[in-house]
């Protein structure tokens, strides 16, 4: 059955507690997530968005206990990614003749991954959709994080229909966000921005610049995944301005792979001699072999400069490191700085080949890196903590 949220508007999602790995294997979600659909019920009927597709047959059956489907005038499909999109063809199989109104790149989308001709309804930002005494007006939003998302903005109740945007994947009984755990959901939250919307924080800017210069009052978000913003939904707003201006705290991530434990103790002694240099930085360590890289992003994201080491393996770097600095790389983090550093017993490869992919990814290199031959004696560990003395200096 439907959730009331403000006057004809129902929640008729799907909380999926289970859920721990989205986008494939791409990003974890330690907390669930929920597909958020919304019916408004006006003189006419509106659904806003769908449920992943396994929750398919599911969402129908509750959406059938809540309204005749027959009485759904328009469905409005903000995204076409298959979480938002996926019961659409078990939907379209009881109401085939009812309009679709997307982007013209959603067209593209739905159209590639479902193979149907349903009646779809192009628009384009400042479109409207008359529900009776109220409108939907469509506001284009690509790459928010795909090309083809789009915002809906439903007058009188003053709600934003906002997709991807200022969401976060956390599951709760509990659907707006003055009923959950504030720290939870900020912690989702830029979680979720570090790592699906920071390649685009200029859009971000924009569009976010853009909704404001339409005047149109704000009393609430509801968004596709996790909690509607209800009070202060501004809060969520400002914070997506802050982060789109190359976030950066007063932090300093390690991040580093070990064999044998010499670029582990490398990556202590380095963190020993930054916190001896500057007391107030915050350092964190993560072994990316052994850490959610997602959340290690995360930390990226929040810091002023980054450590990355491996040893030399086969004239390269280990896997997991070679992995988490593809993914930093697409990311293109800005303003912040960066060296590497690493153990070798023969070669000695590793510092050089991680300082390029920290160049490609866009970081401020602060010096040639750090490599130690072997196991690091008593003399090395001094280097490392020197060298991390040092390091703490140049990006302070």
């Amino acid at each position: 059955m439907g959730v009331p949220i403000k006057s004809n508007i129902s929640w008729v999602g799907k909380v999926d507690w289970e859920l721990r790995k989205f986008h494939g294997e791409e990003y974890s979600t330690h907390k669930g997530t929920s597909y958020n659909s919304y019916l408004i019920q006006e003189e006419k009927t509106v659904l806003i968005e769908t449920v992943w597709a396994p929750f398919a047959k599911e969402f129908v059956r509750n959406l059938q206990k809540t309204i005749d489907l027959n009485s759904i005038d328009y469905i409005i499909a903000n995204h076409g990614e298959i979480d938002h999109s996926g019961a659409l063809p078990e939907l379209m199989r009881h109401i085939p003749e009812t309009p679709v109104y997307c982007t013209a790149n959603a067209l593209k989308s739905l159209k590639g991954q479902y193979h149907q001709e349903w009646n779809f309804k192009i628009v384009k930002s400042g479109d409207r959709l008359n529900l009776g005494t109220k409108e939907l007006i469509f506001i284009e939003a690509p790459m928010l994080h795909w090309p083809d998302s789009m915002f809906c903005y439903l007058t009188v109740d003053n709600v934003l229909f906002s997709t991807d945007a200022f969401g976060q994947h956390l599951a709760t009984a509990r659907l707006f966000n003055d009923c959950v755990d504030p720290s939870e959901l900020f912690q989702e939250c830029i979680k979720y921005y570090a790592n699906i919307l920071t390649p685009f924080s200029s859009l971000v800017d924009r569009k976010i610049k853009e909704f404001v210069s339409m005047n149109l009052p704000l009393d609430m978000i509801c968004t596709s995944h996790g909690v509607i913003w209800r009070d202060n939904p501004m809060q969520i707003v400002t914070k997506y301005l802050e982060w789109s201006a190359n976030y950066q705290e007063n932090q300093i991530t390690i991040i580093y792979d070990s064999m044998w434990d010499a670029t582990r103790k490398m990556a202590e002694a380095i963190a020993q001699g930054i916190a001896e240099e500057d007391g107030a930085v915050l350092v964190k360590l993560f072994n990316v072999a052994r850490a959610d890289k997602n959340d290690i992003i995360t930390e990226v994201f929040k810091s002023k400069a980054i450590l990355a080491g491996s040893p030399t393996v086969n004239k390269g770097v280990l896997s997991a490191i070679a992995g988490i600095l593809e993914e930093i790389r697409g990311l293109g983090f800005k303003d912040k700085k960066a060296a590497a550093f690493g153990a070798y017993g023969w070669s000695g490869e590793s510092v050089k080949m991680i300082t390029e992919r920290l160049k490609e990814g866009g970081f401020d290199i602060v010096n040639e890196g750090l490599k130690l031959l072997w196991n690091p004696d008593n003399e090395g560990i001094a280097t490392a903590t020197a060298f991390g003395r040092d390091f703490a200096r140049t990006v302070a």
